[in-house]
């Protein structure tokens, strides 16, 4: 049971996927990690001795502290980020407890390098329409909140991920890890890769595949996502701005996949009395 202070996986595994999620930063010791390579969906390593160096660098958001079962470490920590004024809890249990609970969790050797400012950076062809909004809504949500989305002509995608060490996505060509394959679209190829094959998730892949690859018969949503996305492609000249917009579209569809799907509406029939 939760006390004062921590959060159960139960509850911060229904923030994670959200706006609202914490920060969630992962000081487990490089024994415990070795015996574990994997990360809570959106947590970033950090050195748990080193905390007074980093803390100045969480911008006073809200933390999540997580370490492997939820004792010293992560209570440790979250108390120095209290005493630097930020709000922070410790995850009961840990990562011990989050996998005996079956929650996903995204093997580490899957997320690429990061830049010097902690980010995983991505390129992709420009005016991105359905897959280019739904993998980064993806990763944004559950392996890298701050992660930097950079959209080029296609023709220059393979020069940029080289001069910018970016790494490419949902383009074709010899070496591109994420991209289609057979007829899974690249949102399909991520929940599978970044161990994020929860209902809620396998869901939404079946509707971004279907919008994606002209597929209407996949699920009644694709018609809808399908239109609500090239709608959003005709009123962003931006390419940022349009992504800015779709994490939107995506956060209401991933909610809907989660938690409406058995939910109606009708409006009220109002008879006449005799």
């Amino acid at each position: 049971m939760s006390s004062f202070n921590t959060i159960s996986p139960e509850k911060l595994a229904r923030l994670i996927g959200t706006p609202r999620c914490p920060l969630l930063i992962d000081v487990r010791t490089d024994e415990d990690f070795a015996g574990d390579p994997r990360l809570i969906p959106g947590s970033r390593r950090r050195p748990f001795d080193a905390v007074t160096d980093w803390s100045c660098e969480l911008g006073g958001q809200p933390v999540v502290v997580i370490c492997h079962k939820g004792l010293k470490l992560s209570h440790g920590v979250a108390a120095w980020l209290r005493h630097s004024g930020l709000s922070a809890d410790s995850l009961d249990g840990g990562t011990l407890a989050w996998a005996q609970a079956g929650l996903p969790m995204v093997p580490a050797d899957r997320i690429p390098p990061r830049d010097r400012q902690g980010r995983t950076v991505w390129v992709t062809r420009s005016r991105p329409k359905i897959d280019r909004i739904a993998c980064p809504w993806l990763i944004r949500r559950f392996v890298d909140p701050g992660a930097v989305f950079l959209f080029v002509p296609t023709s220059e995608v393979p020069g940029v991920a080289e001069r910018f060490t970016a790494t490419p996505f949902d383009i074709e060509g010899d070496g591109i890890f994420w991209s289609h394959r057979g007829e899974l679209c690249t949102f399909d190829v991520m929940v599978e890769e970044f161990g994020l094959t929860t209902e809620p998730l396998r869901r939404l892949a079946t509707i971004v595949r279907g919008a994606d690859t002209a597929r209407p018969d996949l699920a009644p949503e694709v018609p809808g996502l399908l239109a609500a996305s090239l709608g959003l492609s005709r009123m962003y000249a931006d390419d940022l701005a349009q992504l800015e917009a779709g994490l939107l579209l995506y956060d209401a569809f991933y909610r809907w996949c989660r938690d409406a799907t058995d939910e109606t509406h009708n409006w009220p029939s109002k008879k006449p009395g005799p």
